[in-house]
């Protein structure tokens, strides 16, 4: 559901937050990576999306990785293996695909210390109905750590590169869930029906093969607007987001659901005239979805309540993660 905010509410405040908060941080670092790496384009779509995209007859192949931070795999390793097929998938989907397969590298201090991780790995690759093909281990390192790649394949692109101004920004999110505490992970699928998690995420590649929308993204790390961030700078434009309107668990502090890691939550730009298509979808599957702004020319990032607006990033004087697609915001 959607909740009003206090008018007391900071806007400056929370804008200088998520600007400074680990989310943002973290994803900045990648332009680093990406500069030392000379990193071009084999991919259909530039780096910086969710997922290299290659041609493949008429459609895609898709691979996705993500690595995990140590903490996480030390104080939750059971949920960190979950976490390793569930975020990768909703990568895959993001773009508008279907998982084929998943592999892992493990690295634990004995096979003690690795169970929970592989036992997470498994049940979640049971429950999405991706199968584990291989990967690779070591049992014989001084702390745990994971990584885990998916390949999938894609018919229709949704890519982060392709919003474009006058478009609506559509948030996705499955509220049925709590957090899975120490960290901002607030988890819906652990407890949900295998027929629920694939039916999910069944919905991102049937909204790209309608034609319903060419951009996404999942709500990563960064949190919401940290994600709203990367696809504006991907695709050369700004946004503004309706804090009031973007959907939110009650009870939950408007700052930690900013910077919040569902695990079920997208973003989607997407044509005036898409958005009630779009959001219908979601809400017969009860997930709950919003228009939360729009699209905007130049590279602001705003956060708007009530008629005040404060900058969270002004991505023409300062990129966030270096992979625009032009060399000027549009």
């Amino acid at each position: 559901m959607s909740l009003a905010l206090d008018s007391t509410v900071d806007l400056e405040a929370l804008a200088a937050g998520l600007r400074t908060g680990r989310g943002m941080e973290a994803k900045a670092d990648i332009a680093a990576a990406v500069a030392r790496l000379g990193v071009s384009g084999a991919s259909v779509v530039p780096v910086g999306d969710d997922c290299a995209a290659i041609p493949e007859g008429d459609g895609y192949l898709l691979f996705a990785i993500e690595g995990f931070m140590n903490a996480f795999v030390e104080t939750d390793p059971w949920f960190a293996g979950w976490c390793g097929v569930m975020v990768n998938l909703s990568d895959i989907a993001a773009m508008g695909g279907r998982p084929i397969a998943v592999v892992n590298a493990v690295w634990a201090n004995g096979e003690a210390g690795a169970a929970p991780v592989l036992d997470g790995l498994r049940e979640a690759s049971a429950r999405f109905g991706t199968p584990i093909v291989g990967g690779h281990s070591n049992l014989a390192c001084d702390r745990g750590q994971l990584s885990v790649a998916v390949l999938g394949r894609a018919r229709r692109l949704l890519t982060s590169f392709d919003a474009a101004p006058g478009d609506r920004l559509i948030a996705a999110i499955d509220l049925r869930g709590r957090y899975r505490e120490p960290f901002d992970n607030w988890e819906a699928a652990t407890g949900a029906p295998a027929s629920r998690l694939r039916g999910d995420l069944e919905l991102l590649p049937e909204i790209a093969e309608a034609g319903l929308s060419r951009a996404a993204k999942d709500i990563s790390q960064a949190g919401l607007v940290g994600t709203a961030a990367m696809l504006a700078e991907c695709s050369g434009v700004g946004v503004r987001i309706d804090l009031d309107a973007v959907p939110r668990p009650e009870g939950v502090p408007l700052d930690r659901w900013l910077r919040s890691f569902p695990s079920f939550g997208y973003l989607i730009a997407a044509p005036a005239d898409q958005v009630d298509a779009i959001l219908g979808r979601f809400h017969a599957r009860g997930i709950a979805a919003a228009d939360i702004g729009g699209i905007t020319r130049g590279g602001r990032v705003e956060i708007a309540s009530r008629g005040r607006v404060a900058t969270v990033w002004d991505l023409e004087a300062r990129p966030l993660i270096g992979c625009a697609a032009r060399g000027t915001t549009a």
